[in-house]
């Protein structure tokens, strides 16, 4: 057994050594660590993007539809998701000073809107995406509000990202796998559905009433932690890691703008989207605790360092100012906008 255990470990281990060897850590400064994501998202609309095309993603009704004319924010009058909304505006109103005249469509919907095939490419940002998808990624709204509502801990979303950092720092069946091996072997994971808002009966939680939920905080009592994605990519993925906990993340389908840069071994535990390989996973980090808190430690300190609000601000204003120079048109005002100011902050968790 201890053979076997020890060739396991040796190539999870030699994993994790190459990773961390062929690892080169971004740089701080300018929020440079992320630009080839906002590269990379741009690259489809390096020949320009004309009015007419722009015309056509406004008329798809794909997303909303705003404007910065003269240093100032304007949108059309109808939102899906107003507090959703509002937390886009936030971190534009923030740089708009530095923003010249532009015009885009922000989806503020789960899931992207542009699958790779159509054409041509409309120019719609999202806050996630396959690679199956052209959307432009953006940071979500929920880093200042607008986020899922958890009930009954969390009606109102998860909450500003920078006060959860202050505060962390002191409905999928991909998870059933890892419910049932709970259940089989609970020395190895604790692991069971709370109720939320797909609930309909015992049968959504695997024949067991839902566990109680657990505020984001009470997350950090535990050694490792799990993050699976929703709808589209997991708002909570970035909150595990201040825990200073082993986080396991569980697929990589679905991206955030800073996902690319968190290394798998290098910041935290890949699993197969199966659950295939989660048994062994968490038998060798119980076997080699000093690899696992290594993990951890460096998992912690990127979002530390990478995923600040200045950071955010920073993102936004460069995305924008890139974004604008592709438009082959000086936007006009569209008088039935409405303008957007500055609102007081939020101060609430």
């Amino acid at each position: 057994m201890c053979v076997v255990a020890g060739k396991q470990w040796k190539r999870i281990k030699e994993k994790i050594s190459d990773a961390v060897k062929e690892h080169i850590p971004c740089r701080p400064a300018n929020c440079s660590c992320h630009l080839s994501v906002l590269q990379q998202d741009l690259q489809p609309f390096k020949g320009g993007i004309s009015e007419d095309v722009m015309a056509a993603t406004v008329q798809r009704g794909v997303g909303t539809h705003y404007q910065i004319i003269g240093h100032k924010l304007y949108r059309e009058h109808n939102c899906m998701f107003p507090a959703r909304c509002s937390g886009v505006e936030h971190f534009i109103l923030e740089v708009i000073d530095k923003l010249p005249d532009l015009e885009m469509v922000v989806n503020v919907r789960d899931y992207p809107q542009v699958p790779h095939w159509v054409q041509p490419t409309l120019p719609v940002f999202s806050f996630s995406k396959t690679s199956d998808y052209k959307d432009i990624m953006y940071p979500a709204w929920t880093f200042w509000e607008g986020g899922p509502a958890v009930w009954p801990i969390y009606p109102t979303g998860l909450g500003r990202w920078d006060l959860m950092r202050d505060e962390l720092e002191k409905t999928s069946p991909e998870r059933d796998p890892l419910i049932l091996l709970s259940r089989e072997a609970p020395e190895l994971v604790d692991a069971e559905y709370t109720k939320n808002q797909a609930w309909r009966s015992e049968k959504d939680t695997l024949g067991r009433p839902p566990a109680k939920g657990i505020p984001l905080v009470d997350h950090c009592k535990y050694k490792y932690l799990f993050n699976f994605r929703g709808v589209a990519a997991s708002f909570r993925l970035k909150h595990l890691f201040l825990c200073g906990s082993l986080v396991f993340h569980v697929g990589n389908e679905w991206q955030e703008f800073f996902y690319p840069q968190l290394k798998p071994w290098v910041h935290y535990i890949p699993v197969k989207q199966d659950l295939s390989d989660v048994r062994e996973l968490l038998e060798f980090v119980k076997e080699n605790d000093g690899i696992a808190q290594e993990i951890a430690t460096r998992g912690k300190e990127f979002i530390l360092s990478h995923l600040q609000m200045q950071d955010i601000s920073c993102y936004w204003e460069r995305l924008l100012t890139e974004f604008s120079q592709l438009l082959t048109y000086k936007p006009q005002r569209k008088s039935s906008y409405n303008q957007i100011v500055h609102r007081a902050s939020k101060t609430e968790l």
